[in-house]
């Protein structure tokens, strides 16, 4: 029983007592009803025009399909994550076969469900102004970020394995998971359409065969390569997953120093593309601080226990006054690879836009000064919520701290985007002006704006330690998120 467990446990050795005892055609059949009503849902909200809200709606079903669903097969619910966890267990050859079988079915029988219901179906294409290289390369990675989300959330042996098993107590892997395609959906929607999912792509492309056929071949070798490298990435942040799943537990081991420099590279690369991928859209994509929001939300989810998931100069600033943080050498190889994060990630969105970027700096009718200050406040929100939910002795928030902090980009994002552009990070503001010089653009304003944020996080260092005192008595915390 314990090896079937593993053999099927998509989202991770996700498993409840329920997914112990399920059948052949339980999981089957929980596949396909979650691949179904995510096609499905795929297909309402693009023909019936929800507009701004199409992509929240489908990572919501993927999120309650996971919640839903995991305990009987896992919830894999896309071939790219059962790709993956093949890659992670090839005895597995078989059953993930079976799986990604199940998927395109019920994905097809989906696509035609929408074509009965509204009469008319839409083509799988690259957006307007975009060709197919150019969406390929969408599709690989925001397919990579949502199965390198679902490995370490849910597919891991420690700190990401969910449910009832797991010594976190870890219930937020499905928002994490689901999340991923508010990230992908808004940031890379307009250039491939935002499947991520082979079984999608493949539906969406049959069903309109009389539009044309052909695009989803290159759609689903885009999105297979995605999640083989998504594997491989989980490797070099979690090398200790190569070990025997019968060894000895892993949540207690260190990182390595590769790990965890790795993960703040990657996770700040995910941000800033995902800060560029939307500006770029202009103020008519109204969703675009949701999307950046989730992506640092999700990467912290993934990549919190690995290396803090700082992602950002001004929060390991904040952990080093705030005494987390003790080497300072170690510190500084942090921002380091979070700025090297920034600065792929603006050259990566400056190619596949076509050789677009756009400059940073204060918006019209605003100053330096307005900048400054609104900086300073919404990137001392930002840190001081970081130290407050996730650098304690105990953490209080066990669940919800990659929400908090996350959304800490709503709030910023939404009061000063018309003033500054609400950077809150030396590493998004460096990464989008390095993208501005490719375009034309010269290279100094982003200076201004790390000094104004890196000021914030050592004031919310003091005003943290001012209503926390206690936390400064003993040592500071180790082995939580935040504390390297």
């Amino acid at each position: 029983l314990k090896q079937a467990r593993l053999a099927v446990s998509g989202h991770s050795q996700l498993t409840t007592p329920s997914s112990l005892m399920a059948s052949a055609t339980e999981r089957y059949l929980s596949e396909a009803l979650g691949t179904y009503l995510l096609v499905f849902t795929v297909g309402c909200n693009v023909l019936s025009g929800s507009g701004a809200f199409a992509a929240l709606s489908i990572a919501s079903v993927l999120m309650v399909s996971i919640y839903a669903l995991g305990g009987v097969s896992g919830a894999h619910l896309n071939p790219a994550v059962s790709f993956a966890f093949l890659l992670k267990n090839p005895e597995n050859a078989v059953e993930m076969g079976i799986y990604a079988a199940v998927q395109i079915g019920a994905g097809i029988l989906a696509a035609f469900s929408y074509f009965g219901l509204f009469g008319r179906t839409f083509n799988l294409a690259p957006g307007a102004g975009f060709n197919i290289y150019q969406a390929c390369a969408v599709e690989l990675i925001y397919t990579f970020l949502l199965v390198f989300v679902v490995l370490n959330t849910a597919g891991t042996k420690g700190y990401g394995k969910a449910g009832e098993e797991a010594k976190s107590g870890n219930q937020f892997y499905g928002l994490a998971i689901g999340f991923t395609i508010v990230a992908g959906g808004y940031a890379g929607g307009w250039i491939s359409g935002g499947a991520f999912n082979p079984a999608v792509a493949i539906a969406i492309d049959l069903v309109s065969f009389q539009k044309g056929f052909g695009w989803c071949i290159a759609y689903v070798l885009a999105e297979l390569a995605g999640g083989a490298a998504a594997y491989g990435a989980f490797m070099v942040v979690r090398p200790e997953e190569t070990k025997d799943a019968e060894g000895p537990t892993v949540s207690g081991e260190k990182p390595t120093t590769v790990s965890i420099l790795f993960a703040e590279a990657l996770g700040t690369f995910f941000l800033v593309l995902t800060v560029g991928l939307n500006v770029l859209q202009g103020p008519t994509n109204i969703a675009a601080v949701l999307s950046i929001a989730s992506a640092l939300m999700v990467m912290i989810y993934a990549l919190g226990d690995v290396s803090g998931g700082h992602f950002n100069p001004a929060v390991t600033v904040a952990l080093v006054v705030r005494g987390a943080v003790k080497d300072y050498g170690l510190a500084g190889c942090y921002a380091g690879a979070q700025v090297l994060g920034g600065l792929i990630a603006g050259l990566t969105y400056w190619g596949i836009s076509g050789g677009r970027a756009f400059g940073i700096g204060p918006a019209p009718g605003f100053g330096w000064a307005s900048v400054a200050v609104a900086e300073l406040v919404f990137t001392f929100v930002l840190c001081f919520v970081v130290l407050s939910v996730a650098s304690l002795k105990k953490v209080e928030l066990t669940n919800m701290f990659g929400f908090a902090i996350g959304f800490c980009v709503v709030v910023g994002g939404y009061a000063i985007g018309g003033i500054s552009g609400g950077a809150l990070n030396p590493a998004v503001a460096i990464g989008l002006d390095a993208a501005n010089v490719l375009a034309g653009g010269v290279f100094w304003k982003s200076l201004m704006y790390t000094v104004v944020e890196l000021a914030a996080g050592v004031i919310a260092a003091f005003a943290f330690m001012g209503t926390r005192s206690a936390e400064m008595e003993k040592e500071a915390p180790k082995g939580e998120y935040g504390a390297v």
